[in-house]
């Protein structure tokens, strides 16, 4: 995934030593915004102003601010003049450089749409923005709800930059199209049991105005997936980016297969109709560990109310993950049962708040409403702290590297007769259907079996991580082909450490090769019909079984004890 939730970027590990402060805390300045403040912060480990960045008052900052790879910051606007009201309502993004020059300027507002709260940098240059929609009345009767009420439901778009002021939309999902309802058949989105379409959004569950209150955005370039938290479900979702505009509008297509319908959802089970704890009370920023920190791959909210009511925690778990798709067993909640990790922040949110694990396991966390960042070491010890002058609904912390190194160009990948080639970088690791590929890690890799494939690239400084886009590989006529690995199964996925295996015949075994999550094998065994990874530490594993037979099948299982 990706350092950080820059949604796309990563800072790689392997330079961090040259930003460590002390032995114990990460990194050199911390970005931060006030909301609705006229000042975006860079401060270094002492909580002095390293550069700031100053606003009109015209246009305050204001739900989100991230800083692009090379100083660049990325900011919701809180417009005024919007349509919409309540919440953190913006309705304009900016990006400005690092002198303090706005070089783009996009509004996304009007009489029926607005964007709110949260925004996501993608690696490709767009951002990912969330937007209320109005609805009338009529329109929120006949999708089959009780309440004949004007309702906002929530929709995501992606945003192409064009010029100084313009936008293209590409691609966006609409809550709207994925609802269910058990209350009237004759009207659309009937089905009879709630609990059994956990992939739908029950139209009459806490039906209201502000219905979802999506506040936080995630792009996972390896997935090609997008994760979002609700304050009023209580719950993180994940939907499949892969999809075309229309596709995301169904119930098909996608590299998942269910067009725009929820993949993944944790949190809230009475919210689908499951028996389960309610885990997450009020919760913001969805975010996937990247790369290059400790527990990759797992899902992160903030938890407002995880602990009491009037104390806030940071919550981590390990999805269930089946390639591009998310293990459930009919009419149940969604796994892990309770979260996987936790991080106590030391204080409360009553609403907004976000963290960010570090590349060292360190934890950063913003408690917004009280205006205070704090960095945890992994047994929970505070290291350091700085209080605002103000809300703060998030932080992030960058090595200088990233500050002052502009991102490479976007790789892309072309076929050459059977091989994948990247252009230039100046290192390499590819993937397979989101699965890094072990030893994958020159310019170019010679596919053996159908799917997705993408590469990720490093600068020149070793710094600052790229994806490429997905390449769709079929293979040709006179290559051999191999099994998908619908034809291997792994299972349970997650476990303790003790996996199944299946496919194989009863003379067959497999050559079984395991991966951590930045690539280095940790162990090769030969296996019948199981593999034993219980010594290792709770994470994110990549497996590739290989036989004469099979051929070579890449699985991707998490050990969470």
């Amino acid at each position: 995934m990706f350092t950080r939730r820059i949604c796309g970027f990563l800072i790689t590990a392997g330079i961090l030593l040259s930003s460590i402060v002390s032995a114990q805390q990460w990194g050199d300045y911390t970005l931060y915004s006030t909301m609705n403040g006229t000042t975006t912060y860079l401060i270094d480990t002492n909580g002095t102003n390293f550069h700031t960045w100053s606003h009109t008052t015209a246009t305050k900052t204001g739900y989100s601010s991230y800083l692009l790879p090379g100083g660049t910051l990325l900011r919701s606007v809180s417009r005024s003049g919007n349509s919409f009201s309540g919440g953190p309502i913006c309705g304009q993004v900016q990006k400005v450089d690092y002198n303090g020059n706005v070089i783009w300027d996009y509004v996304y507002s009007t009489q029926q749409y607005c964007t709110h709260h949260d925004i996501c940098p993608m690696p490709n240059g767009n951002v990912l923005l969330i937007a209320y929609e109005r609805k009338s009345a009529s329109e929120v009767s006949a999708a089959g709800c009780t309440q004949s009420i004007e309702m906002w439901p929530d929709k995501i778009v992606e945003v192409e930059p064009v010029g100084a002021t313009g936008g293209n939309v590409v691609w966006e999902w609409h809550a709207w199209d994925h609802l269910v309802q058990n209350v009237d058949p004759s009207k659309p989105n009937y089905q009879t049991s709630i609990v059994d379409h956990p992939e739908l959004l029950n139209v009459n569950y806490q039906t209201q105005k502000d219905w979802l209150h999506v506040n936080g955005v995630s792009f996972n370039p390896m997935l090609n997936q997008v994760a979002f938290t609700s304050h009023n479900m209580s719950e993180i979702y994940v939907i499949d980016h892969s999809t075309t505009t229309a596709e995301a509008a169904s119930h098909s297509g996608g590299n998942s297969g269910k067009g725009g319908d929820i993949l993944y959802r944790w949190g809230h089970p009475a919210v689908y109709g499951a028996t389960g704890t309610q885990i997450l009370k009020v919760c913001h920023d969805a975010h996937w560990n990247p790369e290059g920190v400790p527990n990759a791959g797992y899902l992160g909210a903030y938890n407002n109310q995880g602990i009491s009511n009037n104390a806030s925690c940071a919550d981590q778990v390990a999805p269930p993950y089946n390639g591009y798709n998310y293990s459930i067993a009919p009419g149940s909640a969604y796994t892990p049962a309770s979260y996987t990790l936790r991080q106590a922040s030391g204080g409360y949110n009553s609403n907004m708040g976000n963290f960010q694990v570090l590349p060292n396991g360190n934890t950063l966390l913003c408690i917004a409403t009280a205006g205070v960042i704090k960095e945890f070491d992994p047994a929970g010890n505070l290291l350091w702290s700085k209080t605002t002058s103000g809300s703060t609904p998030k932080a992030f912390r960058y090595d200088s590297c990233y500050v002052f190194n502009a991102a490479p160009a976007i790789p892309v990948v072309s076929l050459s007769n059977d091989t994948l080639f990247s252009t230039p970088a100046t290192t390499y690791q590819w993937y397979f259907n989101g699965y890094q590929i072990p030893g994958a890690v020159d310019a170019f890799y010679v596919p053996s079996q159908s799917g997705n494939y993408l590469v990720r690239i490093t600068d020149a400084n070793g710094c600052v991580y790229m994806y490429s886009l997905d390449y769709a590989y079929n293979v040709s006529t006179g290559i051999a082909t191999v099994a998908s690995n619908d034809f291997v199964k792994i299972f349970p996925n997650p476990s303790s450490g003790l996996f199944n295996l299946k496919g194989l015949n009863a003379d067959e075994r497999f050559d079984v090769t395991v991966s951590d999550i930045t690539g280095k094998t940790i162990l090769k065994v030969k296996a019948t019909n199981s593999l034993d990874l219980e010594k290792y530490e709770n994470g994110i594993y990549m497996v590739t079984l290989q036989n004469d037979r099979i051929g070579s099948s890449f699985h991707k299982v998490t050990v969470s004890k």
